[in-house]
């Protein structure tokens, strides 16, 4: 199995045009079209990582965080960043990231943070605008059905947990086929009205051009009428954070005592008690404080977080208990998430975990 097809398939769960514009997830280091000895997911990759790869015989490292992140203008190995490149390139290990764009669905890092909380009636935080797309068309009745499975096989039609939706009003096309023409219906050179319907279907716009591929190859129409508009509406299930519910309310402290039991915390840094229940949950694995606001004006009763400043930690206003449990826990079960997506699609492929341990932070007690 060559490496393009293990990235195809995390590229169809979490979509490189869903991550953030500051970041660099895709292939690193390494050629997709090498063969795949074997695929180690971590969260980052870092020296010990990639020799961790060399003696488990897997050339191909997944990992959650770019090791590059900016441009490098030179490689000399003057720090850990060079250091893990050259020592990746030197023993032919591809490195790929997918960092942010596994963040932004519903099912990716915040999910499996959510999955050790045992949240439920779960929903995007700050769901992103601009990325739905709509095509319309225009088909001979009796090929609506045909078009329409067609459109919906490629990834279309999906809204929420709902799938094949479509709209379709019919109506009377008109055309006037030309001298080099072979028309579906009608005669060359003659005005000719045809019984259409017209289909409308929402669509992920990374998956613009195998939407457009399959409607062509399935319409009949040598030349096919359509429009792609681009929306405005939020995609529900792609963006950034996530708001879920515990079964029942719980005691400030006991909410604590279970974030340090599932997350393994050895601490918690978390604004001043309230006194109150706590029951709605917002999530955002890594750095979330951009997120404040959103959880604020949703109404959440705790946000967990990390990467907390000083100053961010007084935007709660005495409306919100922040718990900050710091970056790599927040993220660490995003090595498990990794290999349950790929054993899933590759189950007799060799996927495994890594085990070194790459958080940079400890504590003194």
């Amino acid at each position: 199995m060559k490496i393009a097809v293990v990235i195809g398939h995390l590229e169809s769960v979490a979509p490189p045009s869903l991550q953030e514009n500051y970041d660099n997830a895709g292939l690193l280091t390494g050629n997709a079209n090498w063969e795949c000895t074997g695929i180690l997911c971590v969260l980052d990759s870092t020296e010990d990582v990639i020799e961790e790869a060399i003696q488990k015989k897997c050339n191909l490292v997944v990992a959650h965080h770019p090791i590059i992140f900016g441009g490098l203008k030179k490689i000399n190995g003057k720090n850990y960043v060079e250091r893990t490149v050259i020592k990746a390139i030197k023993n032919d290990i591809a490195i790929y990231a997918i960092h942010t764009n596994l963040d932004n669905v519903i099912d990716g890092v915040n999910g499996r943070m959510a999955d050790k909380l045992g949240l439920i009636n779960r929903i995007i935080l700050a769901p992103k605008a601009g990325i739905l797309k709509k095509l319309i068309t225009f088909v001979p009745i009796e090929f609506t059905e045909r078009l329409k499975q067609a459109i919906f096989q490629a990834g279309g039609g999906h809204i929420g947990n709902y799938s094949e939706c479509s709209f379709g009003v019919e109506g009377t096309g008109t055309y006037k086929a030309g001298e080099h023409t072979k028309p579906f219906a009608g005669e060359r050179d003659q005005h000719h009205k045809e019984p259409e319907t017209r289909i409308e279907i929402l669509f992920p716009a990374h998956l613009e051009t195998t939407i457009i591929r399959a409607m062509k190859e399935t319409h009949p129409y040598e030349e096919v009428a359509y429009d792609i508009i681009t929306l405005s509406n939020d995609h529900p299930q792609v963006g950034s954070g996530l708001l879920g519910e515990l079964p029942k309310p719980v005691p400030e402290k006991d909410f604590l005592d279970k974030l340090k039991k599932q997350f393994g915390l050895e601490i918690v840094r978390h604004t001043a008690l309230r006194g109150q229940p706590v029951q709605k949950i917002g999530l955002c694995g890594g750095a979330g404080s951009f997120l404040i606001s959103k959880a604020l004006t949703a109404g959440v009763d705790a946000f967990v977080t990390a990467d907390m400043k000083y100053h961010e930690f007084f935007d709660a206003d005495g409306r919100l208990f922040i718990c900050d449990i710091g970056h790599y826990e927040s993220e660490q079960f995003t090595i498990n998430l990794l290999t349950d997506i790929l054993q899933q699609k590759f189950p007799t492929f060799a996927v495994l975990k890594s085990d070194t341990k790459t958080n940079p932070i400890y504590y003194y007690f």
